[in-house]
């Protein structure tokens, strides 16, 4: 019994310390697309979290490390523009060419929207990216692209109200790790939507 436990307290600490880790880095390099993954619009303007991505992303192809951003995310009910249509809108309005961005109007949760980048990566034979989010989300997402075939590092945004405070730092870091050892054990989606973090 105390030698479960111990198991289960390495395994849920050791998962909880690579979530920082991650987190801390910015594995910033040349790569077939940049990833943005969607967060709350409100009328077609992205919330702060969602411009917090989008920042990161517009300046990892104005340092020419990518040709080509993907903007995902779908939409709530009565919404009418999605995620991924709101990003596009905003990057274009800061001078990313309109035919350098693809939008990826699907994914309710991190697992479905990149279900969809890897479906689109594959039809366009795109093999690497840079999946941007925020920086407690990153390993998850990351982990996930990998386990879905594409070659993928993670440029989290450091801006927004996810890193803002200690507390709200801790609290991220506790739900990614749940997230992350959830989605190991079932290959599922952690259904913690609302923040971006589904």
């Amino acid at each position: 019994m105390a030698g479960a436990l111990l198991v289960a307290i390495l395994v849920v600490g050791g998962t909880a310390v690579r979530v920082w880790q991650v987190a801390r880095a910015d594995d910033r390099k040349p790569v077939d697309i940049v990833v943005v993954l969607g967060a709350a619009q409100y009328h077609g303007k992205p919330s702060d979290i969602l411009e917090a991505r989008l920042e990161q992303a517009l300046g990892l192809y104005e340092d020419g490390l990518t040709d080509y951003i993907v903007t995902v995310g779908g939409r709530k009910a009565g919404d009418a523009y999605t995620e991924a249509q709101a990003g596009k809108s905003w990057l274009v309005d800061n001078g990313v060419p309109r035919d350098k961005i693809v939008d990826v109007d699907v994914g309710s949760d991190t697992l479905g929207s990149m279900q969809a980048v890897s479906d689109l990566a594959e039809r366009r034979r795109w093999d690497s990216a840079l999946i941007v989010s925020d920086p407690w989300h990153s390993l998850r997402a990351r982990t996930m692209a990998n386990d879905m075939g594409l070659e993928a590092w993670a440029s989290p945004a450091r801006s927004g109200p996810v890193v803002q405070t200690r507390e709200i730092q801790m609290k991220y870091i506790v739900r990614e790790t749940g997230a992350l050892l959830f989605y190991r054990l079932t290959h599922a989606p952690a259904e913690l939507n609302g923040d971006g973090l589904g």
